[in-house]
Order: C-alpha cells, then sequence, then structure tokens
C-alpha cells in the first residue's frame, strides 16, 4: 500500500510537472508572437558595467539593429543584456528580454518592450531561436558559451536555418576560435565547414551587416 501511494504520489508529480513545463512554453511562445519583424539575438556578460567595452558595443549594435526595423532579443538581465536592450530602445525599436530566475547576478532591465521570465532554461532557449535572424556574441562566460554553442550545434544538425553566428571582438575570441580550428578540426571532430559557420568581428557595423546581408540572401531566394 505505501508503494502504490509514493507510486500515485510520483505520478501526480510528474503531472504537474509537465503541466508546468508546458505553461511556460505556451507564455513564452504568446511573447514570441508579439515580435513583429526580424530579430536579432544578442548575448554577452551580465557581470560587465556601462563602460566596459562590450556593453559598449552591444549598446551600438543593438541600436543599430533598431534603426534598420529589427527586434533585439536579449537574456533580460544586466550587462550586455541590458546594453543591448537599451541600445534598442534608443534606436526605436522593439527590444525583448527573455530573463531567467536565478539566485544571484540575473534581474529583469528596465529597458524591454517585451518581457518573460523563465524557471528553465531549456524553455527559455527555444524562446531564443523561435523568432532569431541571428546570433550577435559579445564576451561573456560559461552562460554566453553555452548559448553560443547551442546556436551552432542546432545549425550544423540541420535543427535549424543556417543563421549567421556571430562572434564581436578578434581579441577576445581568437583563443577559442583557433582552439576549434585547431584541435577540433585535427581530430576530425568537426567537418571543415563547421568552420564556416561563425563569423569574427571587430565593428558594431560589420556585425549588423553580417546578419542584415545573411537574412536578405535567404528572403530573396
Amino acid at each position: 500500500m505505501e508503494d502504490r501511494r509514493r507510486l500515485e504520489k510520483s505520478s501526480e508529480d510528474i503531472e504537474g510537472d509537465v503541466a508546468q513545463i508546458a505553461d511556460e512554453f505556451r507564455a513564452g511562445f504568446e511573447r514570441v508572437a508579439l515580435i513583429d519583424r526580424p530579430a536579432v539575438a544578442m548575448f554577452g556578460s551580465a557581470r560587465v558595467a556601462e563602460e566596459h567595452p562590450a556593453y559598449v558595443a552591444a549598446r551600438v549594435t543593438a541600436r543599430l539593429f533598431a534603426e534598420r526595423n529589427w527586434a533585439v532579443i536579449t537574456g533580460g538581465g544586466p550587462g550586455v543584456m541590458e546594453a543591448g536592450n537599451r541600445g534598442a530602445r534608443e534606436g526605436g525599436g522593439l527590444s525583448v528580454g527573455f530573463n531567467i530566475e536565478l539566485p544571484h547576478e540575473q534581474y529583469a532591465n528596465e529597458y524591454c518592450d517585451i518581457e518573460y521570465t523563465f524557471k528553465h532554461f531549456y524553455a527559455r532557449k527555444v524562446c531564443f531561436v523561435k523568432p532569431s535572424e541571428g546570433f550577435v556574441i559579445f564576451e561573456g562566460g560559461l552562460g554566453t558559451l553555452d548559448e553560443m554553442f547551442e546556436a551552432l550545434t542546432l545549425i550544423q544538425t540541420g535543427k535549424v536555418l543556417d543563421f549567421p553566428v556571430v562572434l564581436l571582438g578578434r581579441a577576445f575570441w581568437k583563443d577559442l576560435v583557433d582552439w576549434v580550428g585547431d584541435e577540433l578540426l585535427r581530430e576530425h571532430l568537426i567537418s571543415p565547414d563547421d568552420l564556416d559557420l561563425l563569423s569574427v568581428v571587430d565593428d558594431p557595423v560589420e556585425a549588423v551587416e553580417t546578419v542584415l546581408s545573411s537574412y536578405n540572401e535567404r528572403v530573396t531566394e
């Protein structure tokens, strides 16, 4: 009898978890549906201050996208995310923040027109990818690297369109890109074509033009 009660409780817990996850996806998709124009996802560290070069570059990049009538999607928090949403707002564009509940570091910034706070990273990632036509990635830590490699994996495996993944800041990304091109390729852990999935630039204008050019090529094919 005790074992049966434990099984019944476990089943109820599972149903509750599934319902909670489904509700989160539904709420996220409802926000995604409000994005009425092409969108770019921008990622980077939550830990950088307003005067940091990555913050400055993200703010400029987002403003340039907004001036071209693109939406800017970030993780909705501080640092580079705040810079992206702030720049989009300053450029008169649509500023989207998909935040995440964390025990530290993360809080919603004040520059979002559309905002939702997720409990689960996987639901949040789906909502980053679903409306995006490209990723621009700035200096960041483990979370930023996770988002970058997630995007590359989805493109490599054909789960999403082959949209551009742009790394801004050659000096910061050089060692990682060299390691991918040397070690992974030498060991045949990736294909030579996989190296073409990444673009590395130094200038916000070049980052924007890389994403827009790829998008224009796709929509005119």
